[in-house]
């Protein structure tokens, strides 16, 4: 991916979003891999020829400006955050540590892996500076499937990633996987699965396919060199990862994430829950109250703009009440637990008397989507594949409001 600037007048850049309040949760973006895998439509540049010194010099100025006091939890995501040097991570960590006490206060501490820069060493590094949880993007136990993503690991260097992280010492490990792929079948999925559950890690998140904007596997797509997974497979796939992960103990406690108790990502559930977050790095996006934005999703942008207006923030809004409570809802219901309508009034701010959320939760109970225990709202078997079409329900019966 090119690292050219997004076409936006500087005249037009906004002010910097207030400052957290303590206990906010933190994400940090580190945007460099080996090479951009072909489905993937975070920010994220190739390594190789980069200034990674300067780039950590401007990080630190952005945690010394930013980060807030006391953090719940960490999330260091990109990118590829395990590429970066143990000397470097010592660098960032202590200097988090001395603007946030992150050490004394976070309930945990995640860093993002890939399988070919996560050796022994560099684990119980990342352990001995804070972090408590390492993710690994496993994708594939299939190595066609891993060339045709674009990765760089084998399916043994994924495993050896895993055991390299029990060997150093860690007690809570994810692995990402994806399902639905080009010419996956059921039986290899089940099989697979199998194999990965097997291994006991303490949290899967395991994502249907998608073909985002801008990525290869989209353009793909298009011209017909790669054929997308029939809806039929991918909710037959659901049902597989469903009853196997249960039975292994990991049950699901969002749409696309399973954990054994206590593992669960308390950074995630934050963002589930339309909780407060400060972004830092280039492309990080930030939540505080109500207001929300990101900053530029260019390396040299984000230098400069630390450099010389003190902030990189290149865009930002506040939504209308009546969107806020939409979202609160789409994002309160991918978790296996729901959501009350009192939670997503107070979560979002809502203060109306009437409340356009709740006739479409209704209509939904009433269409069999939705299931409800006490006041408490929560997808159905039947409406758990359609998370994302539910969503835009609530959208549109709140959009009137926003006029």
């Amino acid at each position: 991916m090119s690292d050219a600037p997004l076409p936006i007048s500087e005249a037009e850049l906004p002010d910097p979003l207030p400052e957290a309040p303590p206990g906010t949760a933190i994400y940090v973006h580190l945007p460099f891999c080996v090479t951009k895998c072909h489905y993937c439509d975070f920010y994220s540049l190739p390594a190789e020829g980069q200034d990674i010194p300067s780039f950590m010099d401007s990080l630190l100025i952005e945690v010394e400006q930013r980060a807030p006091e006391s953090p719940k939890t960490v999330f260091f995501g990109g990118g590829t955050p395990s590429l970066l040097s143990i000397p470097d991570w010592e660098r960032l960590m202590e200097a988090l540590d001395r603007r946030t006490n992150f050490r004394s206060t976070a309930q945990e501490v995640s860093v993002e892996c890939n399988p070919e820069s996560l050796t022994e060493d560099k684990a119980r590094a990342l352990l001995d500076l804070g972090v408590t949880r390492l993710s690994i993007g496993m994708q594939s136990l299939r190595s066609n499937t891993l060339e045709q993503f674009g990765r760089v690991h084998s399916v043994d260097d994924a495993w050896a990633a895993y055991e390299a992280a029990r060997r150093a010492g860690c007690t809570s490990i994810n692995l990402d996987v994806i399902f639905a792929n080009p010419g996956q079948t059921a039986s290899q999925w089940r099989e697979d699965l199998t194999q990965i559950l097997d291994r006991g890690p303490d949290h899967l998140a395991a994502y249907n396919l998608t073909f985002e904007e801008s990525t290869p596997f989209l353009r793909w797509l298009e011209q017909g060199k790669l054929v997308a997974s029939p809806e039929e497979l991918e909710l037959e796939l659901a049902e597989i990862t469903e009853e196997l992960t249960l039975a292994a103990g990991l049950p699901a406690y969002e749409v696309s994430n399973y954990a054994r108790p206590g593992h669960e990502c308390l950074h995630n559930i934050n963002y589930w829950q339309n909780g407060t977050y400060a972004g830092i790095g280039p492309s990080a996006a930030s939540k505080i109250f109500h207001k929300r934005g990101a900053s530029s999703r260019s390396v040299a942008r984000y230098k400069r703009f630390l450099r010389d207006r003190g902030h990189a923030l290149e865009w930002c809004e506040e939504l209308p009440p009546p969107a806020r409570l939409a979202e609160t809802w789409w994002l309160g219901l991918r978790l296996r637990r729901g959501i009350t309508p009192a939670e997503a009034r107070e979560r979002c701010g809502f203060e109306e008397t009437e409340d356009p959320a709740l006739p479409m939760a209704q209509r939904l109970l009433d269409q069999g989507l939705l299931d409800m225990s006490g006041d408490r709202f929560r997808l159905s078997e039947a409406g758990r594949p359609l998370a994302d079409s539910i969503a835009s329900e609530f959208f549109s019966a709140c959009a009137s409001e926003s006029d």
